[in-house]
């Protein structure tokens, strides 16, 4: 068994967990302030994004920047067109990638980043809109925005108040504000969300229909309802413990279960001289192939059951969903 090496001498356990509940208080502080210095150049910030034909163009440099390309991300997976261009890489060459109909976020908390200020007369002969988020409300790149968002702190929680900590915060928050204003402005769904998440768990949930997952044609298991009571057990035996039963023209007329058996038996049914109409369920749960799979799930928790007929509205059985479908498809 590996020993864990002991703590050294000089580590303050408690000193270490002060210093944290400091940070968590002056980032909170930080993110607090900036509602009373919000103006309505957020407002108008939020109509150029909004009424942007291009994209927003989301700069910054150091920690500002990996903050502007979560942004820039959280942007685009909200329904506004958005991506990160690096100012240093913009100065050699990255610059044609910003149009005149685009919109330009620069990010640097004093303003006075030079690899952003030296694009500042350039996209300005583009007339290209600049908002920026800066504590430096009287630095080069205020001077030149078209809008300024405060983002100033009064201090890091860094104790040497050097390093971007409070003050990437208030940005990452401004950053989330707008993005939440412009989803809103623009009556974003959890659907739209949904179709730029494909892979993950609510895009499955909103995208997959149970005509996506429901097994049909020969998979689903069908008798008459004259089907001899042996012969309709050897077609649950052979497609999992369930069949609906349906006249010619494929209406259901019920459905026999496992558990519908087993009641049976525990009653003391002679099940020899049955057909399926004898002992078949009637009014079983189904659900329509246009239905999100998440539906059907929903109905299998609350009626307690493992399966559920795919119905169409004529009545007509199409296929069938088990709860293994919905758990290989990740609906669940």
């Amino acid at each position: 068994m590996t020993s864990v090496p002991p703590l050294a001498p000089s580590f303050d356990a408690a000193r270490a967990l002060r210093q944290a509940c400091e940070t968590f208080d002056i980032e909170a502080a930080a993110v607090a302030g900036l509602k009373n210095r919000l103006t309505d150049a957020f407002a108008r910030s939020v109509q150029l994004m909004l009424e942007v034909r291009g994209r927003v163009v989301v700069m910054g440099m150091g920690k500002s920047g990996h903050i502007g390309r979560k942004i820039a991300a959280t942007l685009a997976s909200t329904g506004t067109p958005a991506m990160f261009v690096h100012p240093g890489e913009a100065s050699h060459g990255d610059l044609g990638m910003i149009q005149a109909n685009d919109v330009v976020v620069a990010i640097s908390n004093s303003g006075e980043s030079g690899e952003i200020t030296v694009l500042l007369p350039v996209l300005k002969r583009q007339g290209v809109p600049l908002i920026a988020i800066t504590g430096g409300l009287q630095s080069t790149l205020a001077r030149h925005a078209t809008e300024v968002l405060d983002g100033g702190v009064d201090k890091e929680a860094c104790p040497l108040n050097l390093a971007p900590t409070a003050s990437t915060t208030a940005q990452l928050a401004l950053g989330d504000a707008l993005a939440v204003a412009l989803l809103d402005a623009r009556g974003f769904k959890a659907e739209d969300f949904a179709r730029s998440h494909p892979g993950g768990a609510l895009g499955r949930k909103l995208l997959t229909h149970v005509s996506d997952v429901m097994r049909s044609g020969e998979d689903v298991p069908r008798v008459a309802p004259d089907t001899a009571f042996g012969d309709m057990m050897r077609e649950m035996s052979a497609k999992g413990g369930i069949t609906a039963v349906v006249d010619a023209q494929q209406q259901v007329l019920g459905v026999f279960t496992d558990g519908d058996l087993r009641r049976l038996i525990e009653n003391g049914v002679d099940l020899r001289t049955k057909c399926a109409q004898d002992v078949m369920h009637l009014r079983p749960r189904s659900i329509r192939p246009d239905a999100l799979a998440v539906d059907a799930a929903e109905l299998m928790e609350e009626h307690r059951i493992t399966c559920v007929l795919v119905v169409e509205p004529n009545g007509s059985l199409v296929g069938m969903v088990h709860i293994g479908d919905l758990m290989r498809a990740k609906v669940i």
